[in-house]
C-alpha cells in the first residue's frame, strides 16, 4: 500500500485537503480526516504531500508519437516519458505514421509496441481513407478510441476527399469520428495567391492567412452538417477560429453527440508570436489572431469546447526551416501542456479546477473511458503530485522529447510536476523513472 498524505486534492470542481490510499493499481480509499496510526504503519510508502496539489492524471486525446516509421524524431518510449514528466498518464495517438494505421493489423502492431515501451496508458486511432470502410467497421469499440478523418491534407493517402467515402463513414461507422477540418480548395487558392507575391519562399507570418479562418470554418461547418444528417458521434479536433464557435452548443457534455477540442498552443500563442518564434509554432490548423485565441478561451469556459489536448507533433529543428511551403507543421508540447494551462489559471484566464475538468474529467467522459480521469475510490490510481510554488524554466537541458526542443523554451512556469503515478506505479519521481514498468491499453465502455 502507498499513502499520499494531506495533499490539496483538486477533483470534480473542488479543492480540499485529503489523503489517498493506493492498493495495487487502484485508489482504495480517500480520506478527508486524519489517517489512523495503524494504517500509517501498514503502508509500504507514505508521501508527505502537504502544500502540494494532487490531481487525476491528464488524458491527452490527441498526440503524434511517430512510431512506427518516423522514430528518428520521436517514438513511443521517448514521448511517453516526456508525457508522464508533464503529468499526462494516458494518451491517444494518431494514425499518420509509416505505415499508416489504416488497418486492424497495423493497429495491433502499435498496441504491441506500446505494451512493451510506453510508460503511460495508451490507445490508437484507426485512420480513414477513401477506400478502407471495411477496416473501419471491424474496429473494436472497447479498444479503439476513435476513427480519424483528415478533411485537410495529411501524409500519404489519408486525405478523405470523396463525398461517397465520407457519407459511408458517417452513416455506417458506429463509433466516435474525429476530424481535422481545413478545406483544401481554399488553401490551394491561398497558396497560389501568395506564390504570385513571394514565389516559393512565402514568409511564415502568412501561414494563418493561407490556412485561413475561412478554410477552417467551411470544413468544420460541412462536417457538422454531415454529422447532424446521419446522427454521427463527431469530435472536431483543434479548433482555431472565432467563426467556428458558432457551430457548437454549450449543452452538458453527456448530452452531446457533436463535441470539440482546443489545443494548448492555440490557447497560449497568437499570430503576434510568429515574429519571435517563426516556424517553431507553424502547425495545422494555424495559430491565428489574438481575437481568435480569446474566442477559443471563452468557448472553452462556456462549454462550447469540451476538452483540451496538445496535438503533440515532434519534428527535428532542421525540418522546421524555411517558409510556409518548406517548414514542417507541428510542434512538441506534451511535457509542458499541464504547466501552461495552470499558468493561464495563475493569470486568471481559467481556474485550476476548470483546467482539471477540461484535461482530466472531460476527456474520460467524452471517450467513455473506464475508471480513469477522476480521483475516486475503485478507479485506477493515475495521479499527479504538483508543487505550485517551484518555478521551472523550460530549457534544452530539461526537455525530454527526442527532437530536443520546445516552442515553450524560455518560459517560466510556476508549477512543477513532482510525481506521476500510472496504474498505482510511481513511474516518475522528480526526474527519476521507474524502469520496466509500463502503461496499459485503455478500455472504453
Amino acid at each position: 500500500m502507498k499513502l499520499i498524505h494531506k495533499a490539496n486534492i483538486i477533483n470534480e470542481g473542488k479543492t480540499f485537503e485529503g489523503s489517498v490510499l493506493i492498493e495495487g493499481e487502484r485508489i482504495s480509499k480517500i480520506f478527508t480526516e486524519e489517517v489512523s496510526a495503524m494504517l500509517f504503519n501498514q503502508c509500504k510508502q507514505v508521501i508527505d504531500a502537504r502544500g502540494f496539489y494532487l490531481i487525476p492524471g491528464v488524458i491527452d486525446t490527441h498526440v503524434h508519437f511517430r512510431e512506427p516509421g518516423l522514430t528518428y524524431k520521436g517514438d513511443i518510449s521517448t514521448e511517453s516519458r516526456a508525457a508522464v514528466t508533464g503529468g499526462i498518464t494516458s494518451y491517444m495517438e494518431m494514425p499518420n505514421t509509416v505505415p499508416q494505421t489504416t488497418t486492424i493489423d497495423n493497429l495491433n502492431e502499435k498496441l504491441d509496441i506500446a505494451a512493451e515501451k510506453s510508460v503511460a496508458n495508451f490507445s490508437f486511432y484507426l485512420g480513414a481513407t477513401n477506400d478502407n470502410i471495411r477496416e473501419l467497421k471491424k474496429a473494436d469499440k472497447k479498444q479503439v478510441c476513435g476513427i480519424k478523418v483528415f478533411m485537410g491534407a495529411s501524409t500519404g493517402n489519408m486525405l478523405v476527399d470523396k463525398m461517397k467515402a465520407l457519407q459511408q463513414i458517417f452513416s455506417e461507422v458506429d463509433m466516435l469520428i474525429s476530424t481535422h477540418c481545413e478545406k483544401e480548395e481554399i488553401i490551394r487558392k491561398n497558396v497560389e495567391f501568395y506564390k504570385k507575391q513571394f514565389g516559393d519562399n512565402i514568409p511564415i507570418k502568412y501561414h494563418p492567412l493561407i490556412r485561413s479562418a475561412e478554410a477552417c470554418y467551411q470544413s468544420s461547418a460541412e462536417v457538422v452538417e454531415m454529422a447532424d444528417k446521419y446522427g454521427s458521434r463527431l469530435h472536431v479536433l483543434h479548433l482555431s477560429t472565432e467563426p467556428e464557435m458558432s457551430l457548437f452548443s454549450n449543452m452538458p457534455l453527456a448530452d452531446k453527440k457533436i463535441t470539440s477540442e482546443a489545443c494548448v498552443h492555440h490557447l497560449w500563442f497568437s499570430d503576434n508570436d510568429y515574429k519571435r518564434l517563426g516556424a517553431r509554432i507553424k502547425c495545422n490548423p494555424a495559430i491565428k489572431t489574438a481575437e481568435d485565441r480569446e474566442a477559443l478561451r471563452n468557448a472553452l469556459k462556456s462549454g462550447k469546447i469540451d476538452v483540451v489536448a496538445t496535438d503533440h507533433a515532434p519534428h527535428l529543428l532542421s525540418e522546421k526551416e524555411g517558409g510556409c511551403l518548406q517548414a514542417a507543421s507541428g510542434s512538441p508540447s506534451i511535457q509542458s501542456s499541464l504547466q501552461a494551462m495552470l499558468e493561464l489559471a495563475n493569470q486568471g484566464v481559467f481556474t485550476k479546477e476548470f483546467v482539471i475538468e477540461k484535461m482530466c474529467h472531460a476527456p474520460a467522459q467524452l471517450y467513455h473511458m473506464k475508471e480513469r480521469g477522476f480521483i475516486r475510490e475503485g478507479y485506477f490510481a493515475d495521479l499527479v503530485l504538483i508543487n505550485p510554488n517551484k518555478p521551472q524554466i523550460v530549457a534544452t537541458n530539461n526537455i525530454l522529447y527526442k527532437c530536443g526542443w520546445s516552442p515553450f523554451e524560455g518560459e517560466t512556469f510556476q508549477h512543477k510536476i513532482e510525481k506521476t503515478f500510472v496504474n498505482g506505479n510511481l513511474v516518475f519521481d522528480n526526474g527519476v523513472f521507474e524502469e520496466n514498468v509500463f502503461g496499459k491499453a485503455l478500455v472504453f465502455s
